[in-house]
């Protein structure tokens, strides 16, 4: 994508496109080739001088609109502003046929799922937007597409998603007519703003989630680890979303300059790009932060792991050392045993059974091994 700036589209009015041939029988002209389905048209107006003077209710009425006033007066600076919500490929063969739109930007606006980029093609600029807005009861970030087609005496926006409301834009601009009648320059603008706006509660919803994600890591919350990896996807995908914007701000903005736009629009979009600005440095300390807490966590869950070997290693141990008294007094206790075992057999055979001095000698014996067990096992730090 070329980086040089692009020319402001006020200053292209004259070029514009050669009028289509007025049908012979209106009525009968090509019924389905520019009609637009209610669920696929949100609103459809011409703008002159800053103020709604037509309201239609399909493209061909639109077209036939712009026409006549293009024929009637050429300068009176007449603008058609559409907007479509997920249209399908008819639909977007009929604003190509009417307003030559390029194949290339009505391919990117039927898959949609594009980067923010801004793109000229001929007379006609193309930009894609990427709105976010946080749902409070899933406290996740939900994003969506804006495609903006803006020529000499039209715009075009194509919405992928319920965010943002273009409705409140054109509500804005309708009550402002200062600022509509500054061309279709004004209308970008003004969809870029409604963007851009919609990111600050965005970025305020992930802070406030990354204050809970804080909490959890420090409790002890095992799913802790989880939720750190869904927050920082989000995170990326905004980033994603507000990053590639920038330069598309920044080069409209060197554009505005260059061929000298009208100040105060230049002063409105040059506010939005510090905004913008803003926005994005925010989400590059998310980033860096969500990275921080995972370290802190990983830390955490070793040093509890640690603590876990530890107390295992310390109950181990301790379970040896009673295995080691067991056995030592077991030992202990079984010399005497065996002793007294052999000579309460009463064979009449065994020559100590008769002997004045058998039962001392046998009771001394048992005693001194139970001592020299004692002695050894008390040496060795069994008992």
């Amino acid at each position: 994508m070329s980086e040089r700036p692009f020319l402001p589209l006020r200053h292209l009015a004259g070029r514009r496109r050669a009028p289509h041939p007025a049908p012979a029988a209106p009525a009968a002209a090509a019924p389905d080739s520019t009609r637009v389905g209610h669920e696929t048209l949100v609103d459809a107006a011409v703008y002159v001088d800053g103020d709604r003077v037509e309201s239609l209710s399909s493209l061909a009425d639109t077209y036939r609109c712009l026409r006549e006033r293009g024929d009637e007066a050429p300068d009176d600076g007449a603008i058609a502003w559409i907007g479509l919500y997920r249209p399908d490929q008819h639909d977007l063969a009929s604003l190509a046929e009417e307003f030559d739109l390029h194949e290339l930007a009505l391919e990117d606006a039927i898959l949609a799922h594009q980067r923010p980029k801004l793109e000229r093609y001929d007379d006609t600029l193309f930009v894609v937007l990427r709105a976010a807005r946080y749902v409070d009861a899933t406290e996740e970030v939900e994003f969506g597409e804006v495609h903006v087609f803006v020529g000499p005496d039209f715009v075009v926006n194509v919405r992928h998603s319920e965010a943002p409301d273009l409705a409140a834009v054109r509500r804005r601009l309708e009550s402002n007519p200062d600022l509509l009648r500054l061309g279709p320059e004004a209308i970008l603008y003004a969809i870029l703003d409604r963007v851009v706006d919609g990111y600050a509660p965005v970025v305020a919803g992930l802070e406030n989630d990354i204050d809970e994600i804080e909490v959890q890591v420090f409790t002890g919350d095992p799913g802790v680890s989880r939720r750190i990896y869904e927050l920082t996807r989000e995170v990326i995908e905004f980033q994603r979303a507000t990053g590639p914007l920038l330069t598309v701000v920044r080069r409209l903005t060197m554009g505005f300059a260059k061929y000298r736009t009208d100040e105060e629009l230049q002063r409105y979009l040059r506010d939005v790009e510090d905004h913008l600005v803003t926005v994005t440095e925010k989400v590059d300390g998310l980033r860096q932060l969500l990275r921080d807490i995972l370290t802190v966590n990983a830390t955490l869950v070793a040093q509890q792991q640690n603590e876990e070997m530890k107390n295992l290693s310390e109950v181990s141990i301790s379970q040896n050392e009673e295995v080691k008294r067991i056995s030592a007094w077991a030992a202990i206790l079984f010399a005497p045993t065996l002793v007294g075992t052999v000579y309460g057999m009463n064979f009449d055979s065994m020559p100590e059974l008769h002997w004045r001095f058998g039962y001392p000698m046998a009771v001394v014996m048992m005693f001194m091994v139970s001592v020299v067990l004692y002695v050894v096992f008390r040496r060795r730090r069994w008992i």
